[in-house]
């Protein structure tokens, strides 16, 4: 049985003293989430600071992107090695911000899931479509084609270390979320495209739902057979409720 696994990805917010009091509250209520791998994705320059605070706890901490090369002359950038020095295990690839606004391809995305898996850090794979994809119904072709990227730059085998995260771009902070039956849909595809390759590989990979799930929606979305979790935004900023959220994906473990 997948583990399931609930990641609050923090964007572009937080400070000392607001993270502080997030992640104390977060490790105060992890005890109460049972059976439910739990996850902090925080801004770049707070990485160190919540190393720090996690260290002991069963809390894990992802970057929230990592740069395609491993050193150089890339000002801004962050390589893999770096996010493994400092206490990360898993970093996000390819989140659906930075492919709408920051212009990510596909190829750059596979290099950077590359990277990430040669410094030894788990990949959160990120893929979806944008409102007018889904509504001119190429919603699979989209996913097939971000997931086809990754797979033929490295193998089906480096799902096995490896996340997917399902984020329908029309439902991130619109107010919008897929009903369970549309997420799960997709998430099922997923499964069926990695199973064509490796069955396997396929059972056991943690396939995340990233569309608003809130305290509200997400034991109706966790209880799908291959939402496997959540990859939390804004409801991550409110210890509530992302511990809500935890509890009910512990409830399905």
């Amino acid at each position: 049985m997948r583990t399931p696994l609930v990641a609050g990805n923090w964007k572009l917010n937080g400070s000392r003293p607001a993270n502080a009091q997030l992640v104390d509250a977060v490790l105060a209520g992890v005890p109460a989430a049972g059976k439910c791998r739990v996850m902090v994705c925080p801004p770049y320059v707070y990485l160190a600071d919540i190393a720090q605070r996690l260290q002991g706890t069963s809390v894990e901490l992802a970057a929230q992107d990592v740069a395609e090369q491993p050193d150089g002359a890339f000002t801004g950038e962050v390589s893999a090695a770096m996010l493994a020095e400092l206490g990360c295990t898993h970093t996000l690839i390819g989140h659906s911000e930075r492919r709408t606004l920051f212009g990510e391809t596909d190829n750059v995305t596979a290099g950077k899931f590359i990277a990430a898996q040669e410094a030894g850090l788990i990949p959160i794979l990120c893929v979806g479509e944008t409102l007018s994809e889904r509504e001119a119904g190429q919603t699979q072709a989209v996913v097939d084609r971000q997931l086809a990227a990754v797979l033929d730059a490295s193998s089906v085998h480096a799902l096995a270390t490896a996340v997917v995260a399902y984020e329908p771009v029309w439902a991130i902070g619109t107010g919008l979320t897929a009903t369970p039956e549309q997420a799960q849909a997709v998430h099922s595809a997923i499964r069926s495209r990695v199973a064509a390759a490796d069955a396997k590989i396929a059972e056991n990979l943690i396939i995340l739902y990233g569309g608003s799930m809130k305290p509200g929606n997400a034991a109706e979305l966790l209880a799908m057979p291959d939402i496997d979790g959540g990859l939390i935004g804004g409801a991550s900023l409110v210890a509530e409720d992302f511990l809500a959220i935890c509890a009910a994906a512990a409830g399905t473990a």
